[in-house]
């Protein structure tokens, strides 16, 4: 059997040994999803920036393509693919030229044609001479996501991907991630989008103050449906 592509075992999160949620614990193995749910500021973002070491855990096991995290780490930073909820584009460049560098820099191979695809998928091919600054907020978020796509990766991280996406977007990102399983990518991703939800994930993590829990797809969508009627 393959290794997991991502360990938590009693995962503790926070900031200046503070801890924002309840210890964490979930297997993340190849072609598989796995959905953080729970209220805003529960913790899920926190969680996913330890994943991706922006954050040091404050204890418990995390083991990332079965190594300890470290994000310095040439073999982990060819290997994880991350769109949090920030701006993290090139100002300077263009929407074409953000994603050509990206492919580029990461070594991908028919570069041009990849970009153009995703420029057509993600709805920004008339945008692609344009600088972020001119997009939308509902464009530049396409533009992260594009960028996470072109880039090779073995685990895929989002942030609640779905901001800002109208309802097609969102069934595009859907069918877009089921295709990542099929290649044998894992996704762990936050979300507040239960549709999503049924979609990707094979399982679900509640993250929550006093206690996390794991979750069938559908008993994360029913959550999410009552946290947000």
């Amino acid at each position: 059997m393959s290794k997991p592509t991502v360990r938590a075992q009693d995962l503790l999160v926070g900031y200046g040994g503070a801890p924002v949620c309840a210890p964490v614990s979930f297997t993340l193995a190849p072609g598989k999803a796995v959905a953080l749910v729970g209220a805003n500021g529960s913790g899920k973002s926190t969680v996913l920036r330890a994943v991706i070491g922006l954050l040091e855990p404050t204890s418990g096991s995390l083991r990332v393509l079965g190594e300890p995290v470290d994000e310095r780490e040439v073999a982990f930073r060819a290997q994880v693919a991350s769109v949090l909820d920030d701006d993290a584009y090139f100002p300077a460049l263009t929407v074409h030229e953000h994603l050509y560098l990206t492919a580029r820099g990461h070594g991908v191979l028919g570069a041009d044609a990849l970009v153009r695809e995703l420029l057509e998928e993600f709805g920004l091919a008339e945008h692609a001479r344009s600088l972020p600054v001119a997009l939308s907020s509902g464009q530049r978020r396409r533009l992260l996501l594009a960028a996470g796509f072109v880039r090779p990766r073995s685990l895929l991280v989002l942030d609640e991907p779905e901001q800002r996406l109208d309802r097609a977007m969102r069934d595009r990102l859907a069918a877009r991630l089921v295709e990542e399983k099929k290649a044998g990518g894992a996704v762990l991703m936050a979300t507040h989008d239960p549709d999503l939800v049924l979609a990707v994930a094979d399982r679900a993590v509640h993250v929550a103050d006093d206690v996390t829990r794991l979750l069938s797809p559908a008993e994360a969508a029913t959550l999410i449906s009552r946290e947000n009627p």
